[in-house]
């Protein structure tokens, strides 16, 4: 008979989401996962079935939160400039505590290429999120507030692209001041 589990999977799930954030997924040892999650060995493999999709999970829950945050802003009452500005604070100065850059791009920097079911992952969420930037967009192109002779669609992967590369930026050591100029170039292009 199995031994019942005596640890928080979801707080073990979010232990190695950060693990992988911060060293990426060939920067992150199954030792280091056990140290981030005060598991051992074997609960990790009886538990994940391993490394793989201990991380799958980790960028399931980090996609969930993440975009889940994004799509509550996007249809929530602010103007379109006002919610486009908050996405692009929030890749300039992300909550603290966080480790700099973003799960998502390094994934889709380390990972996709090589492998189908991340690719997979990354690709869905990239496509709601884009979905949900371009009809804020084409709203706020109604309402006057981003400019009207731009494609909506285009402006939405114009955001997403600066809002990678500030990350990457970020994970690099950049100055905050040039991401926070980078940050306003962008709403500069959009209005």
């Amino acid at each position: 008979m199995a031994r019942p589990r005596t640890f928080d999977e979801d707080a073990a799930t979010d232990a190695a989401m950060r693990a992988f954030w911060a060293n990426g997924y060939e920067g992150t040892s199954t030792q280091d996962l056990c140290e981030a999650t005060g598991l051992g060995r074997s609960s990790i493999y009886n538990t994940f079935a391993g490394k793989h999709e201990l991380f799958e999970r980790s960028l399931a829950r980090y996609i969930d939160r993440k975009t889940g945050s994004t799509l509550k802003l996007l249809g929530g009452d602010l103007p379109v400039a006002a919610k486009l500005r908050t996405m692009l604070d929030g890749a300039v100065d992300p909550p603290e505590g966080e480790p700099p850059g973003c799960l998502v791009v390094n994934s889709l920097i380390e990972l996709a290429p090589h492998d189908a079911a991340v690719a997979e992952q990354l690709r869905v969420d990239e496509e709601l999120r884009l979905t949900a930037l371009t009809t804020a967009i084409e709203a706020g192109q109604r309402d006057g507030d981003i400019a009207a002779d731009k494609d909506a669609r285009s402006l939405a992967q114009f955001v997403v692209a600066t809002i990678c590369g500030i990350r990457v930026l970020a994970r690099g050591g950049t100055d905050r001041a040039v991401l926070a100029a980078v940050a306003a170039t962008a709403l500069t292009a959009l209005v």
